[in-house]
């Protein structure tokens, strides 16, 4: 469990890190790494190498499959434990607290720290990851790809999309990335999914997520996998968060990407709230936004 992750961290030995590490490295080049490769992946002696190997496996951070060759393959556990341990030197955190969600493709966990943080490790690829590599285009160009790439990537998309946005657009803060994991500080308030909102406040809501959308798109970027379960509602406003899937608005699909969005977004608010919820026309929305005649969505509001 990720929660014993720090722990761990404290337990391991440098040279530890350095087979992590090197089983990482490895992991650049194939699925599983050959065994007889680790000494020069991870400027170990054969003679370390077993003694290492016999503690990461103890703790769950590697495992091994002998198919044609004796393979080792880092665990999510042992990812984990690279991205902590940088995190930790770096003095961002200092450990792992409370689990806040945990889902398909990340979990996020309190980070102990100086002040209320966040740590967000990414999952894709882990258990699917066939159907991640197809779906995801930060994946299509690379003949050999590993979960870790995959994930990484991700992590990656995301913070360079919090940067670029924040504080413009009410994102949560970024604070630091490593491999497969972001810190952030964390933010308040319930899903959108699981919010019941009052009927003077549907519309309030919605043309405050469709603003924020419009503000992303004027600083270079669309969420582009938008639902009520990536939207907070607190009293002080929303937060939109999750976005590995963005896209900067240079991208030939950014435009309907948008659409999208808007789409999406609006068909949760008519389905939940249909007697509150205006009917809208999204064509060229993006058009409007880049032209800044368009303030909110709502401007495009049926007559």
């Amino acid at each position: 469990m990720v929660q014993n992750i720090a722990a761990i961290v404290r337990e391991l030995e440098p040279e530890d890190f350095y087979l992590l590490s090197g089983v990482e490295q490895g992991m650049r080049f194939s699925e599983w790494v050959n065994r007889e490769k680790l000494p020069s992946y991870s400027q170990l002696t054969a003679e370390e190498i077993d003694y290492r190997l016999d503690r990461c496996m103890r703790h769950e951070l590697i495992e091994r499959r002998t198919i044609q060759y004796e393979g080792y393959q880092l665990t999510f556990e042992g990812y984990d434990v690279l991205a902590l341990h940088t995190f930790a030197e770096r003095e961002t955190v200092d450990g792992i607290g409370a689990p806040l969600g945990v889902g398909k493709e990340s979990d996020v966990y309190e980070a102990i720290s100086y002040k209320p943080l966040a740590i967000k490790y990414h999952r894709e690829g882990y258990t699917n990851f066939r159907e991640v590599q197809k779906e995801r285009d930060y994946t299509s160009d690379h003949h050999h790809v590993s979960w870790l790439y995959t994930a990484r990537k991700a992590a990656e998309r995301e913070h360079e999309a919090l940067q670029a946005v924040y504080p413009d657009v009410s994102v949560p803060r970024p604070i630091d990335q490593n491999r497969h994991a972001i810190v952030m500080e964390k933010f308040d308030g319930v899903e959108l999914a699981r919010a019941k909102l009052e009927s003077e406040q549907v519309v309030a809501i919605l043309d405050l997520i469709l603003r924020e959308l419009a503000t992303a798109y004027r600083e270079g970027y669309v969420h582009a996998d938008i639902s009520e379960y990536n939207v907070a509602i607190a009293e002080s406003g929303i937060t939109i968060f999750d976005w590995p899937q963005s896209v900067p608005t240079d991208h030939e699909n950014s435009d309907e990407l948008l659409e999208r969005d808007v789409r999406n977004i609006h068909k949760y608010f008519k389905r939940k709230y249909p007697a509150e919820t205006p009917s809208i026309d999204i064509s060229g929305v993006a058009g409007a936004i880049a032209s800044k005649s368009f303030d909110s969505i709502r401007s495009h509001e049926k007559q």
